[in-house]
């Protein structure tokens, strides 16, 4: 069991993937924004991380891009849950280094496919 971590400043939608993270047989781990997330990344250091984009305090494109510098940090997998899935938001995320982005609203099974291609 790998530990995965959901940041999502909507308690619903950490929960909605929080559900799919545990079904795979892993354990979810929940932070509300982009400063709770940087911290319990280097703590915890989970398998992977979803990642929202339009949050307060630091916005997921920000998060990224401190969690690829950070070397403690930058070999997790980032994966953009967004309602912002635009080619251009496609293309920011992966400029900030994010691994993958998924569109929200967003399937189970893609989710599911994500955690088999990046969890360990």
């Amino acid at each position: 069991m790998e530990t995965i971590l959901v940041i999502d400043d909507v308690q619903t939608d950490r929960e909605l993937v929080g559900k799919v993270v545990t079904s795979a047989g892993h354990q979810a781990v929940y932070a509300s924004d982009g400063a709770e997330a940087l911290a319990k990344a280097k703590s915890i250091k989970p398998a992977m991380i979803f990642l929202d984009v339009v949050m307060p305090i630091q916005d997921g494109f920000k998060t990224t891009r401190a969690l690829k510098n950070d070397p403690e940090t930058a070999k997790i997998p980032v994966v953009l849950v967004t309602s912002k899935g635009t080619e251009s938001d496609r293309f920011w995320g992966k400029r900030q280094g994010a691994d993958d982005h998924v569109a929200k609203p967003f399937s189970p099974d893609t989710l599911l496919q994500i955690i088999r291609r990046y969890a360990r």
